[in-house]
């Protein structure tokens, strides 16, 4: 199994119990300078999420990258995250390798806040995205970040191969993403929160395609007004959208085996250095991709301002020229 970059957060402060009220909490964050400094330096909202989780009101944002490999890093809890693709695939997987993200042929084109490459049993390749806004992940995106797993196994598959392979050895490429915000087109199913597809051919032509997807809209499930089976699917997506110990002890009462994973970040409580750390690389990547995300919207603005101008200016010229030849027309009848 692969090392997948497992996280370590030097700060060895540990509290031998989890303070009641967010006073306490920031006058023990005060005994350790580098803790209180870099608390200090997140935004209020943030310093309110890290206090309400220190004193028990909220969970950990578990849509987040560093706080989502924390409970389901495929090093150490690999049967979650097994289980958690398998129940929104429909098929039992088998995690055999986690794979590095460095060699994607998208230059970073991504404005994820987790991302997770692993290979499964009979070598078909699944992508397991969180999305923070829902138009970071377009349906051009989407398609285009397929394609490129799709072509980064074949070119794996091919240069180990060599002269034996066939197109046979290709396997299936799976791209899940879980939106945390979705877009109007899902809430225009809210009868839905799992999407499920794959290319089909109109007149039942029986063939597999090798790109299937899977998008999960996790605020439709938040509201989701009908019957949830009571299924390792909901199970899991209702872990990923706890935000209080309420709807914790509700979803423990349901599915007992969730209790490890909610006392484990509870345990969290009196580990400030480790929660700390996650919150710090949370908000890097977010200001990161925030930042880059900004920066493509103002271009596509700038662009379709300057496509307007050009297509006003081409339908001045057009006017011009008709006026010009109703003129030399008039012309002609004046000089009859």
């Amino acid at each position: 199994m692969t090392n997948y970059n497992l996280q370590s957060y030097a700060n060895p402060v540990e509290w031998p119990a989890p303070p009641g009220t967010a006073e306490e909490a920031v006058q023990l964050l005060k005994k350790s300078p580098t803790l209180f400094t870099e608390y200090h330096a997140m935004d209020k909202q943030w310093r309110q999420r890290f206090l309400d989780f220190l004193t028990g009101k909220k969970s950990l944002p578990l849509t987040y990258d560093p706080f989502f490999k924390r409970i389901f890093h495929p090093d150490i809890h690999q049967d979650r995250l097994e289980s958690l693709i398998s129940s929104l695939l429909g098929v039992e997987v088998k995690i055999v390798d986690i794979l590095p993200n460095e060699d994607s042929m998208l230059s970073g084109e991504s404005f994820v806040v987790m991302d997770l490459l692993v290979q499964i049993s009979g070598g078909g390749l699944c992508a397991v995205e969180i999305q923070k806004q829902p138009y970071a992940f377009s349906e051009e995106r989407l398609s285009c970040y397929s394609a490129d797993l799709l072509m980064r196994q074949y070119t794996r598959v091919r240069g180990e191969r060599g002269k034996d392979f066939t197109y046979r050895d290709i396997k299936k490429v799976y791209v899940i993403v879980i939106y945390e915000k979705s877009s109007k087109a899902f809430s225009d199913c809210p009868e839905h929160y799992v999407h499920y597809g794959k290319t089909v051919f109109d007149t039942g032509l029986d063939m597999e395609l090798l790109q299937e997807y899977c998008l999960v809209s996790l605020d439709v499930f938040r509201n989701f007004q009908y019957h949830k089976p009571q299924n390792r699917q909901t199970a899991w997506l209702s872990l990923l959208a706890t935000e209080t110990l309420a709807d914790a002890d509700t979803w423990i009462q349901i599915y007992p085996w969730l209790e490890e994973i909610y006392q484990e970040i509870a345990m969290l409580r009196t580990r400030p250095g480790e929660v700390l750390g996650m919150y710090s690389e949370m908000i890097r990547t977010l200001d990161h991709n925030t930042l880059k995300f900004i920066v493509e919207e103002l271009q596509q603005k700038v662009e379709e301002e300057q496509a307007a101008k050009e297509v006003e200016r081409a339908e001045k010229e057009k006017a011009l020229a008709e006026i010009e030849e109703l003129r030399k027309r008039l012309a002609r009848l004046e000089g009859q």
